[in-house]
């Protein structure tokens, strides 16, 4: 037998290993990896939707200095107006006043939440990511994306409450 003889031998017979039951294993895994991926992402996606729809309180005031809050029948215009350059100033890198963003949107926020917790948030934000329930939560729906204490004093705190009443 010359030499390309067993080389032609030796390589039909390396194609006929390689040929075995390699592939079903390949494709057996493969499906099954990603079935399993889309399951996850979609009660991930449920779990989301659950979690938005069940932070509404208004009776909860929150962790913190601001026990009680008293809003005028209408909106202080002078007050929002400051309170709109603080939040320029001091939110807007986390937080867009009419869309989700690194932190929720506040439009419409006075409709979910006391304007105490509102302000305990903007005042207190460590303790009340720790002890309250809904801060906690939103913890966990903004990807343990804490919020910045900015180190407002109340008044400025009020002015940009009073701002999100006009969103």
């Amino acid at each position: 037998m010359s030499t390309i003889e067993k080389t032609m031998l030796l390589l039909f017979g390396i194609l006929l290993t390689a040929c075995g039951g390699t592939p079903e294993k390949k494709e057996k895994f493969t499906y099954e990896r990603t079935k399993t991926e889309k399951k996850v992402e979609a009660e991930d996606q449920v779990a989301e939707d659950k979690a938005a729809k069940d932070i509404t309180d208004l009776d909860n005031k929150g962790v913190g200095p601001v026990k009680n809050v008293a809003l005028g029948a209408g909106v202080d215009q002078a007050m929002a107006r400051a309170g709109k350059e603080l939040f320029k100033s001091k939110c807007m890198l986390c937080h867009k006043p009419d869309k989700k963003f690194i932190g929720p949107a506040p439009q419409g926020v006075l409709d979910r939440r006391s304007p105490e917790w509102v302000m305990n948030m903007i005042l207190n934000p460590e303790v009340m990511v720790k002890e309250d329930p809904i801060a906690k939560q939103l913890l966990m729906d903004y990807n343990g994306s804490p919020m910045a204490n900015q180190g407002l004093t109340e008044e400025e705190a009020r002015k940009i409450l009073e701002y999100f009443r006009t969103l």
